[in-house]
């Protein structure tokens, strides 16, 4: 699988919404580390016309190259590239689970073709019915088969809801098996041109169709049990909610909705009011965020699937790099509905907790409602990971594939969210416990523990919260705190005030050490590079980013810093301003205070006032804890 790589050339005659990439790159100068993906959907109003002259991006990425004005009006993000890697891999699996039941095979590139066993029970002769390997089989009994770039007539019907410039569709149909058609849609209309380019630059006009419409109208126009898609893919810039309602409706039975959601600082707790108005659910903040953003969605599109008797079932959710990727697969029935509330039909009782925690003696937060069910369907990710493992050239990003979604097998499928080491030590003010010290103690008390895709120090337990304290008090005893600083108010003199029942064993175990972590897979990327994070919002005519991004530096640079100045220079100035104390009477420094204590007259102010505005000096009095500085607010 080729790097991604970025090529800038002239056009004259392209129509079409541009992408966002870094148009500083020379020809033949590779990327580099990937950025943090953002996604590409149109934003540019419809019917504005584009410069005669536009200079052009080109970008290959998996099996698709791909044009873009290189102006900020339709944006590519190479970090996202996991995401869209990870989005092809699966519904290549659901495509083979899809249409394995109707008796196709799909052929992936790059898989070694296994010989499948030919059984026919019905003539009553299992003993002579196993085909043996190598064997030709008889006429009219070899299976149907489905290749890439192919129209499969019984195949997946995908919509790509936000295509901007079409690369993921295109990537669907060059890279993805058993498709019958890809609708890439998106309300811009240059995005469309663009859209309609690149598929003819690609060759593959025959699956994909560029489409120009809300993403919502066309799916409620597809609410038809005939007329529903079999995969639809959502990967808007911020918040999908407002296409949630819509796209549980419009996909088939059993079919697969793909989501991604940007906006994690409303999903983690930073605007609980915010994330209950979009998505139902009150996030908190906490170290466990990531797996509870997660969740909130989760619990979202089953909200909305409900109440049109549908119900979702996860196969994989995914928090990565500054989002988070729920894969789901929707079906109907009246009776799952109603289990979706309680498994009992009757009231809840509650609340279940005293308003005080009786470990730290702090108030509970209310959050959610959450998706407490398992996040992963783990049979379906082993299927993914093997075919990802066994044909690992199919992906640029398979090596971290691997490493995600083998933490994800490993993860305890029946615990909700998770400890950090870093909060627990922090809580009662102690040195940290190293992962492999507690998770062995947890083990030796007889405890389950695994790790979580969401966090790299996270501690997934069914440990109970006494049993978890007892063990950070034995640790606490190795490595003693000074009490006499703690306030005996605060949650650690609380904790620390109580003896442990159990008594923690920490000698390291074996099995405390995970697989995924003794093969050394690369499960949490590092930051690939500086300023990393999502991408500006597309913007008709934007300038490049890095063009954009570097003019805003320029405008913000030093902006909150104090302008250098000596002592005496300082002195000259503060006595510019009058003394408030003094005006009060107050003042009892005399002529040792730093301020004037005479009023200044209407010529003296006018000497004293700078003609630039740039250069207005700080008219705060020491110690109000503002500061000046150049720059524009």
């Amino acid at each position: 699988m080729s790097h991604t790589r970025i090529v800038l050339r002239q056009t004259l005659n392209l129509r079409s919404a541009g992408g966002l990439c870094r148009a500083r790159f020379m020809e033949g100068q590779p990327l580099g580390p990937a950025t943090p993906p953002a996604m590409e959907n149109g934003t540019v109003p419809c019917g504005e016309k584009c410069p005669p002259e536009t200079q052009e991006t080109t970008v290959t990425e998996g099996s698709a190259k791909i044009a873009f004005p290189s102006a900020n009006e339709v944006f590519y993000n190479p970090v996202q590239e996991f995401n869209r890697d990870l989005t092809c891999a699966v519904i290549t699996e659901f495509a083979r689970i899809h249409l394995g039941a109707k008796g196709i095979q799909i052929k992936v590139p790059g898989e070694k073709e296994v010989q499948k066993v030919v059984v026919d029970l019905s003539e009553q002769e299992e003993d002579k019915a196993v085909l043996k390997e190598g064997a030709d089989p008889a006429p009219g009994s070899q299976p149907r088969t489905a290749t890439v770039g192919e129209i499969c007539e019984e195949g997946l019907q995908v919509l790509e809801g936000l295509a901007a410039s079409g690369l993921r569709s295109i990537r669907f149909a060059r890279e993805v098996p058993g498709l019958r058609s890809v609708i890439a849609n998106d309300a811009s209309a240059r995005a469309v041109d663009l859209i309609r380019h690149n598929v003819q630059l690609n060759q593959v006009a025959h699956l994909v169709q560029p489409s120009q419409a809300d993403a919502r109208m066309l799916m409620y126009q597809h609410q038809r049990v005939s007329d529903r898609f079999d995969v639809i893919d959502l990967d808007p810039y911020g918040s999908p909610a407002a296409f949630l309602d819509a796209a549980v409706q419009a996909v088939s039975e059993g079919g697969l909705l793909c989501v991604t959601c940007t906006d994690m600082a409303v999903l983690a707790g930073n605007s609980g009011e915010t994330c209950y108005s979009k998505y139902g659910a009150m996030a908190l903040k906490s170290r466990a965020c990531h797996e509870m953003a997660l969740r909130i969605v989760l619990h979202s599109l089953d909200l909305r699937a409900n109440c049109y008797q549908r119900f979702v079932v996860p196969l994989l959710s995914i928090s990565a790099d500054f989002y988070i990727r729920v894969f789901v697969r929707v079906f109907t029935g009246q009776a799952k509905v109603k289990a979706s509330a309680r498994v009992k039909f009757s009231a809840a009782c509650g609340p279940p907790v005293a308003p005080e925690c009786e470990h730290c003696g702090q108030r509970h937060q209310l959050g959610g409602p959450l998706w407490v069910e398992p996040i992963h369907d783990l049979d379906f990710v082993g299927r993914v990971l093997e075919a990802v493992s066994t044909n690992p050239g199919r992906f640029h990003t398979a090596e971290r594939i691997r490493g995600v979604l083998s933490v994800v097998t490993e993860e305890l499928p029946d615990v909700p969210l998770y400890y950090t080491l870093d909060q627990l030590s922090s809580t009662i003010h102690c040195s940290t416990p190293s992962l492999l010290q507690l998770r062995s103690a947890l083990l030796h008390a007889g405890f389950r523990v695994s790790l979580s895709h969401a966090c790299k120090n996270a501690v997934k337990t069914d440990a109970p919260t006494s049993a978890l304290w007892d063990i950070m008090r034995c640790w606490e005893k190795e490595c003693p705190v000074k009490r006499e600083r703690l306030s005996e108010t605060s949650p650690a003199f609380r904790i620390l005030s109580v003896e442990p029942r159990l008594q923690a064993n920490f000698t390291i175990r074996e099995d405390a050490n995970p697989s995924s972590r003794q093969r050394g897979l690369k499960r949490f990327q590092a930051n690939p590079e500086a300023n990393w994070g999502p991408r500006p919002r597309a913007r008709p005519g934007g300038k490049a980013v890095g063009e954009a991004m570097e003019d805003r530096r320029r405008l913000l640079q030093n902006k909150r810093k104090e302008p250098a100045e000596d002592l005496a220079q300082r002195a000259a100035r503060l006595k510019t301003f009058p003394c408030k104390k003094f005006k009060k009477g107050t003042c009892q420094r005399g002529d040792q205070c730093c301020y004037s204590h005479s009023p200044l007259t209407a010529e003296a102010a006018a000497e004293a006032a700078p003609t630039d505005c740039a250069q207005t000096p700080n008219q705060t009095p020491p110690g109000s804890g503002a500061t000046a500085g150049p720059g524009v607010d």
